[in-house]
């Protein structure tokens, strides 16, 4: 059976990325995020908000630049997978946790701060296509349609 581990979350740095090394040299950056909920109303109608709180490690290249770019506040986007770990403290008790071992980590803006971040491609709208001229598909008798 095929399985599959992705996550995609869009939050705010909760604290500035630490920057590591491993034994073999390769970067590694850890850092928190918090991702709002999406609001609702209780029985009660009460407006109920709320955030989670997820511990975020990337690697190499892209570990350096977060560290460099990256600050509490942050805006961010995180493309990757789930992480569980397992261990046992020093006393015996055995612990566990999940966290975001991210594979791409985009740089947004602040909470309606348009200038937090570096600089990058502007993304201008098209404006009007209606003037573009597409041929419609073709499909043959007997595709997979």
């Amino acid at each position: 059976m095929a399985s599959l581990n992705r996550v995609v979350l869009m939050g705010n740095l909760t604290r500035d990325p630490e920057l590591k090394f491993t034994p073999a040299g390769k970067p590694v950056a850890e850092f928190g995020i918090a991702v709002n909920r999406m609001p609702y109303t209780n029985d009660q109608g009460e407006r109920i908000e709320g955030v989670d709180f997820f511990s975020v490690t990337v690697f190499g290249r892209q570990a350096e630049t977060v560290q460099q770019y990256l600050a509490k506040g942050s805006g961010v986007a995180v493309d990757g997978r789930l992480r569980y770990r397992a261990w046992e403290t020093e006393d015996g008790q055995k612990r566990s946790a999940v966290d975001i071992q991210a594979q791409n980590v985009q740089f947004l803006p602040r909470g309606g701060d348009s200038t937090a971040g570096p600089a990058g491609p502007s993304r201008e709208p098209v404006g009007d296509m209606s003037d573009i001229d597409i041929p419609p598909i073709k499909r043959e008798e007997g595709g997979p349609w």
